[in-house]
């Protein structure tokens, strides 16, 4: 092994030299310096995020175990540009009192996240996965629980131990099952060798298990609300958009790398498993009054859509995933934009707490409105393409399973739009006599909300004209 193995490793490479930059400005910078910590921290990471974006490479290094390429680097920046809009809305929240003291660490818990999930995302081998895994998953438990002297942070940050230990236990047991069967941990050996065998099919199913945990899959899902609610509503937002997406991309990486020969089996507990998350998560967010804990059921119903896109095994679909989770970030981010900007300022967190908002803050409301009509599909939102991509792509092999499985999504499509309007409702229809008082936001938080909403803008926009001239390319041949 030599230096240029790393040579590919750019993303990686420029993200450990943002982590040290935030160490030693913290370590070293006198007390009235570091009174401009933050905004210091948010230039480096968005100076990281730009200069990823000029990187081009592809190929492998250390002997296989790190691929990279254009949909690998495609990725990274995704989640790249998901993480500059939330530590852009953690301004208000670092400068409490609690959280002040701890704001150097807030960093580094994120960059530490951001590369095991770099490494997940790359990996070409089992073992170099799993660090990756581990690097991203024990800082998140500090993120969770940053919050330690209340209650809540402490015991979301428990719950979300306890279940990444579990699951990253019935993982490793899975791994060495494949191990035995293959005698390798390299995904391009592992799929010219192996075949459906009962000793296979159980390891393909505990590795799936451990990753349909982190996208918080029913019914690998039951952390998920208890989690969202209790952590700081900065990191709530991070788990459910970035921690869920890459876990996403890690998992199309393995069943289109590791497993096509099986893609038969997998895509019967794919089948399963998308109807009963997008149910059961619609089910439970219509009882929901607590917005972290709605949007974490509307983040488990997501999560099925998102599943809707591997299913098919193809191209499309791959392409239709990465799609639905760039727009997913965007339009997540705004509504944790509004939440997080009303708790910093009322402490308030319940929907009932919203009647009226549009009357004291009507931009708030606004993009509120914007952000949940993308998540719920409306027409001419971005998120409506996303939603209607993924139904392409699950429809690709015209099978009848994948017919029921779409028409039975597009109706769960209409239920989600029933609590995605109640929170417009309240907004909008429902009055108070004790509305929220006008709520002003820092400069950061602006500069979040008119980010995500501009992606939502553009992407539909973008979207549109290419449905527009996919027709007219049609009609013409």
């Amino acid at each position: 092994m030599d230096l240029s193995n790393y040579l590919l490793m750019k993303h990686e490479m420029s993200l450990v030299v943002a982590f040290l930059l935030l160490i030693l400005y913290d370590l070293f910078a006198s007390d009235n310096a570091k009174k401009y910590y933050y905004p210091v921290a948010c230039g480096i990471f968005l100076i990281h995020t730009v200069v990823c974006f000029t990187f081009t490479d592809d190929g492998t290094s250390f002997a296989g175990m790190y691929v990279t390429g254009p949909a690998y680097l495609l990725i990274k920046n995704i989640l790249n540009v998901g993480v500059f809009i939330i530590l852009l809305q953690a301004k208000t929240w670092l400068a409490t009192k609690e959280a002040v003291v701890k704001r150097g660490e807030f960093f580094m818990l994120i960059t530490m996240t951001l590369f095991g999930m770099y490494l997940m995302i790359s990996s070409g081998n089992f073992l170099l996965f799993y660090i990756g895994l581990e690097t991203a998953s024990l800082p998140m438990v500090a993120l969770v629980a940053f919050d330690k002297y209340k209650q809540h942070s402490a015991e979301a940050g428990a719950k979300y131990i306890f279940n990444a230990i579990f699951s990253s236990a019935i993982l490793v047991f899975g791994l060495s099952f494949l191990y035995g069967a293959c005698g390798t941990l390299y995904y391009a050996d592992i799929a010219t060798t192996i075949y459906s065998t009962p000793l296979v099919i159980m390891a393909m199913i505990f590795i799936l298990s451990g990753l349909f945990f982190k996208i918080s899959l029913v019914p690998f899902h039951l952390w998920a609300a208890d989690t969202y609610q209790g952590a700081p509503t900065t990191v709530t937002l991070y788990l459910s958009t970035i921690s869920k997406g890459a876990a996403v991309f890690a998992l199309m990486t393995i069943l289109y790398n590791v497993f096509p020969t099986l893609a038969g089996t997998w895509q019967v507990i794919c089948w399963i498993l998308i109807l009963v998350t997008i149910t059961i998560g619609n089910l439970f967010a219509l009882h929901q009054e607590n917005m972290k804990r709605f949007l974490a059921f509307s983040s488990i119903s997501q999560a099925g859509f998102i599943m809707l896109g591997l299913f098919s095994g193809t191209t499309l679909g791959m392409s239709s995933t990465i799609f639905y989770v760039f727009v997913y970030v965007f339009s997540n981010a705004a509504v944790f934009g509004v939440i997080s900007a009303i708790e910093n300022q009322t402490g308030k967190v319940n929907m009932s707490d919203y009647n009226g908002l549009y009357k004291s803050n009507p931009l708030l409301a606004l993009t509120m409105m914007i952000a949940v009509f993308s998540l719920g599909g409306i027409p001419f939102t971005a998120g409506f393409f996303s939603k209607m991509f993924v139904f392409m792509a699950a429809m690709e092999q015209p099978e009848t399973s994948n017919i029921v499985l779409v028409v039975l999504a597009f109706l769960n499509t209409v239920i989600s739009l029933f609590y995605y309007l109640k929170v417009v409702k309240a907004m909008f229809i429902y009055d108070t006599k004790v509305p929220l008082p006008s709520i002003e936001t820092d400069g950061y938080m602006k500069t979040s909300m008119v980010l995500a909403l501009g992606g939502i803008f553009i992407v539909g926009v973008v979207s549109c004209f290419y449905e527009y001239m996919s027709s007219i390319s049609f009609g013409i041949s």
